[in-house]
């Protein structure tokens, strides 16, 4: 297999991008092919990804609203990575119609819910994971999907779930999505690279 290059997008703690890293790090050790993540981009001078980034020695750069509403900054900031696939792993903004165009459609995102459920603007993180609890739902997931110009309408790729038990808070929920997301995530991420 001939190497892919991933570039990661990430607003929090990083931990699905560090599960990735190390994921396709212990598949080369193995001898099964290489996968370089080339770099993590994220919008929040703050997260955690960027010491995550430091300790795994990935390349990490950050931008602000204004580089993000210039397209001709981003474009030159995504464009340099060269990626095969764009990893959007807790990365809370609107994928642009501009870089979903330039990256080929080879963007996919993470979504901590069982789309078509709990999708679209607002509901991120916390948010799905309370209003999946308030809505007295038995069963919620993880979704992986393609991005395109709506907010969690891409094709479905694939979905993972678990039990929502009677007395479980939304931080319980967020606990067992963690599970589900450290347990798939990167395998999916494999399975697409191999598709292209």
């Amino acid at each position: 297999m001939s190497a892919y290059r991933i570039l990661i997008f990430a607003s929090g703690s990083g931990s699905n991008a560090e599960n990735i890293v190390r994921y396709f790090r212990e598949k080369e050790l193995r001898g099964e092919g290489r996968v370089e993540i080339v770099g993590i981009l994220t919008n929040n001078a703050h997260a955690g990804v960027i010491e995550r980034a430091d300790r795994l020695g990935i390349p990490c750069e950050i931008f602000n609203r204004e580089h993000w509403k210039n397209s001709d900054s981003m474009l030159e900031l995504v464009g340099k990575y060269n990626a095969d696939l764009i990893v959007l792993a807790g990365f809370l903004w609107k994928f642009p119609d501009f870089l979903i165009a330039q990256s080929k459609g080879k963007v996919i995102n993470l979504h901590p819910a069982l789309l078509p459920k709990f999708g679209g603007k607002g509901m991120y993180g916390m948010h799905v994971h309370e209003a999946v609890v308030a809505q007295g739902e038995t069963e919620t997931g993880i979704t992986v999907h393609w991005v395109n110009e709506h907010y969690d309408e891409g094709n479905i790729i694939a979905q993972f779930s678990c039990k929502v038990e009677n007395g479980d808070t939304a931080s319980d929920v967020a606990e067992k999505i963690h599970q589900l997301e450290g347990a798939h995530f990167p395998a999916v991420v494999d399975s697409v690279l191999q598709q292209l």
